[in-house]
């Protein structure tokens, strides 16, 4: 777009403003994704808001229902957001009408890029107190802050400190003063800048475009399957197109159960409120609406799930898409193995914490009791969703060990909005979901109880005898299958990609790397497990050429007694006089046959 088909008259240029610069992120979210959901649900009907920084343009879209001014330091930025916003201000906060007051300030890119380079530095404190002064006695800021050691710094191939690229203008560390850099640090410029926290979200895995929202807060609880779930699912997805040092997804997930994914989270999303009283010092409660986590899964068009944390526990929410419909039924059950239903989504969160985790944990100590328990109580479980005729349907026939919660004796699924079009054998089923394990077992480098030489499906076979189950391979290819159509729905392949795809997952061997993003620390392990199996295909091969050596060695020493018998005067006798009786028992057996021949239709006659 050009500055021509802008309309100008919602353009606002007090100076600073930069002309050859964009600030708008490449990666983008469908429907902004957690982001504009969280502020969606902050901006009550016809607040006027301000929109500082550089967003995606769908968080203004859902947005709507609010008087929106953007305040961008980028020219052309400015004329590509002019569309979606009341008014646009550009040249950094010093542009801003002393005069001007907001409901809520959403800063959800930091404040750095806030501030022009073409105009007074005012630096992040100056920034934050521009930004204050625009908050309303009783409005909010939302505001967001990355975090220096951060997962998405543990785990990058390039070290923070390397950057060379345009935006690097501003490459903060831990040295850095005139950033905070935790939560705590945080806490104290709102107070000192006269703002109450409110609430703070970790945002996973990244802060530009996170997927997933968890209040920080509820992370501290330890290893809730609900947190687990979706911090494996964020993380395991939102790194599959770069190479990392290590797996990004069992890093959170360790941090989760360690107390401690709020603090290792790339950055947090804080919500502060400016107080109506300024003598009020009491700290404000937190919003009983205020959900506990915001997630982005699947394809895009349902919406972003949410979940709120009231008096009876946490509860399933939906925020629909922006001019989207949820329906209840299959859209393309002719055709898809699985869909999605929406309506699912509004009970309570089962309680309990996640199978697989369970199952990763007692394989890596080689508790085999343990192990035997928690497969038998999960075939049980399943056992009891199948009908007359061993079938299940609904959300059970896709209740893998990625998707069942544990409480104490209880199984139940986590997500009951994923759906099986169809009916499937119990026994494919339970085959589905322990295959799903056993390669994530293999492929993932870790230890277990079992010998190295199992293939995942043997693998399979063997964890459902512990189960209590005799599986065979073919149950295992028929499992296999069904994975191969249910992860074709979820990502929404086509014909030819389902057949591609059922051909990878049967071919998926333990000194794979896991499948989807590859890291240094995965591929170091699948090289190191590659190696053991070429170790042992070569001692087994040296056993064999041994084996055959030794073997042809005997045979050459017989063939050489045999052709020193076959001279000897003993043998040519011994020959002579066989040879005779050899032939006298050949004409014999002529002779009777001969004499059957005949006699055989006279006795058919005399009878």
């Amino acid at each position: 777009m050009t500055t021509e088909t802008a309309p100008a008259d919602r353009i606002t240029l007090p100076g600073g403003e930069m002309l050859a610069w964009s600030d708008l992120p490449q990666e983008r979210l469908a429907n902004g994704g957690p982001l504009a959901a969280l502020a969606s649900r902050l901006v009550p009907p016809g607040a006027r808001v301000l929109v500082a920084g550089p967003h995606d343009p769908a968080l203004l879209d859902q947005l709507t229902h609010a008087e929106v001014t953007c305040l961008l330091r980028s020219h052309p930025d400015a004329v590509a957001l002019a569309h979606r916003a009341a008014r646009v201000v550009v040249g950094g906060p010093a542009g801003l009408p002393d005069d001007e007051t907001y409901d809520v300030v959403i800063a959800a890119a930091g404040l750095d890029p806030v501030e022009s380079v073409e105009g007074t530095r005012l630096g992040w404190d100056g920034v934050l107190a521009r930004l204050v002064a625009a908050v309303r006695p009783g409005g909010a800021l939302l505001l967001r802050l990355d975090n220096p050691l951060g997962l998405h710094r543990l785990i990058d191939t390039t070290p923070w400190y390397a950057r060379r690229d345009d935006s690097a203008w501003v490459i903060g560390g831990v040295l850095d003063r005139a950033h905070p850099v935790n939560r705590d640090q945080l806490r104290e410029r709102l107070g000192a800048a006269g703002l109450r926290p409110t609430a703070c979200w970790a945002a996973y895995p990244g802060v530009s475009t996170p997927t997933a929202l968890l209040d920080a807060d509820h992370l501290g609880d330890g290893g809730s399957g609900l947190f687990d779930a979706v911090l494996h699912g964020a993380c395991a997805g939102g790194f599959t197109s770069a190479m990392v040092l290590q797996d990004p997804a069992r890093l959170a997930v360790d941090a989760l159960h360690a107390g401690r994914a709020a603090d290792l989270a790339p950055g947090w999303l804080t919500l502060a409120h400016r107080p109506a009283d300024p003598t009020d010092r009491t700290t404000p409660a937190v919003e009983a609406d205020l959900p506990v986590a915001l997630v982005q899964t699947g394809r895009p068009g349902i919406g972003v799930l949410e979940v709120l944390h009231g008096p009876s526990g946490r509860r399933w929410g939906l925020i629909p898409a922006t001019g989207a419909t949820t329906p209840a039924v299959a859209p393309f059950a002719s055709r898809e193995a699985a869909y999605r239903d929406a309506d699912a989504l509004s009970g309570p969160v089962p309680s309990g914490r996640l199978l697989r985790t369970l199952l990763l944990d007692a394989a890596l100590r080689r508790d085999l009791a343990t192990l035997r328990a928690l497969l038998r109580g999960y075939a049980g479980w399943l056992a009891d969703q199948a009908d007359a005729d061993g079938r299940i349907a609904g959300a059970a026939a896709l209740a893998a060990t990625d998707n069942v919660v544990v409480d104490g004796e209880r199984y139940a699924v986590l997500d009951p909005s994923w759906r099986a079009t169809a009916a499937l054998p119990a026994d494919v089923v339970l085959a589905r979901g322990l295959w799903r394990f056993a390669a994530g077992l293999l492929t993932g480098g870790y230890a277990h109880p079992w010998t190295s030489t199992l293939d995942v499906a043997g693998l399979t076979v063997v964890l459902g005898g512990l189960a209590g189950h005799d599986l065979d391979r073919a149950t295992v290819s028929d499992a296999v299958e069904a994975e191969a159509a249910i992860a074709a729905a979820l990502h929404g392949l086509g014909a030819d990609g389902t057949v591609g795809l059922a051909t990878e997952l049967h071919a998926v061997a333990p000194t794979d790397p896991p499948v989807g993003g590859h890291s240094y620390q995965q591929l170091r392990e699948a090289w190191l497990r590659q190696r053991e199996e070429l170790t042992r295909l070569t001692a087994l091969t040296a056993w064999t050429e041994e084996l055959l050596t030794s073997r042809e060695r005997a045979l050459r020493r017989a063939e050489t007694t045999i052709g020193l018998l076959s001279g000897s005067l003993s043998y040519r006798v011994g020959r002579l006089a066989i040879t005779p009786a050899r032939l006298a028992k050949r004409g014999a057996r002529a002779a009777r046959r001969r004499a059957t021949a005949v006699l055989a239709p006279k006795q058919e006659e005399q009878q």
